[in-house]
């Protein structure tokens, strides 16, 4: 008789979603080693999954089950955190990522779905590593000795002033370094401040999401991982197929007489499966 506490435990332990495909084999074989005979069954997400499937195929993109899983853990990780970290190499799939859970949200909202998290998205996005501090956060203009607020001053003042009930997401996409992101660990913790050098503290509205694109964490310091829900994404689990494939897909009419979307599959796979 299978003993509940092991597959919760078992099930806790597979859903992290910090692991990498090479961690996982080696995960695996501990857990059956620790819990034997223990077998962890699916969870059924149910009208969430089929919406992802169907949001993936409008975009003309593969919905393979590790693009729909990373979509879901984005998901479950937003149920606790609002300030989520989406980490990967550049092409792994962080934008289209939280751009399925986007249009996954607002398709079932309007279909009348009752769950207070199914609800349009704005998105605010912005590269904080594109400008200075002053233009990123706000700065006195030395001329006019006015404020002027910055990119995520503005982003998140625009965000707090909607009163409505759709998600409100500021995402900053770009490298984490301790020279902005230290600011906005106040954000991040349970005050939810967002604090200006001209003294002003912007509240964040429970509706709000404070995401981060980042390649790596190399030079983010424990005060921020640890205030962040954090989803990898592998581009080992996806591998070179669904890029071909969808790449294909832009001019499938055209090439579909001649059948050079087989012929090109095939060449490709000779070439790349090593």
């Amino acid at each position: 008789k299978l003993n509940f506490q092991d597959v919760l435990i078992c099930k806790n332990t597979i859903d992290i979603n910090e692991v990498c495909l090479k961690k996982m084999a080696c995960r695996n074989g501990i857990l059956s080693d620790l819990f034997p005979g223990v077998t962890i069954p699916e969870h059924d997400y149910g009208v969430l999954q089929s919406t992802i499937h169907s949001s993936l195929c409008q975009r003309s993109l593969q919905p393979l089950p590790s693009i729909i899983s990373k979509v879901i853990q984005l998901y479950e990780t937003m149920l606790v955190r609002h300030g989520v970290m989406l980490v990967g190499p550049t092409g792994s799939g962080k934008t289209t990522v939280y751009l399925v859970l986007a249009d996954t949200l607002d398709t079932l909202y309007h279909a009348g779905h009752q769950n207070p998290f199914y609800r349009p998205v704005k998105t605010y996005v912005l590269n904080p590593k594109s400008v200075s501090m002053g233009e990123l956060y706000g700065e006195v203009n030395p001329l006019t000795l006015e404020w002027r607020d910055g990119l995520m001053a503005l982003c998140v003042r625009a965000a707090v002033q909607d009163f409505s009930d759709d998600h409100k997401w500021v995402i900053s996409d770009g490298p984490v370094d301790a020279l902005w992101i230290e600011n906005m660990n106040t954000v991040l913790d349970d005050n939810k401040m967002l604090c200006l050098a001209n003294s002003e503290r912007i509240k964040l509205t429970p509706s709000i999401h404070m995401m981060f694109e980042v390649q790596d964490l190399a030079v983010a310091s424990p005060a921020t991982v640890s205030r962040c829900g954090m989803v990898y994404i592998d581009p080992e689990e996806l591998k070179w197929m669904p890029y071909v494939q969808t790449w294909l897909t832009g001019f499938a009419e055209k090439v579909k007489p001649l059948k050079l979307s087989e012929f090109l599959l095939e060449a490709l796979e000779g070439v790349l499966v090593l």
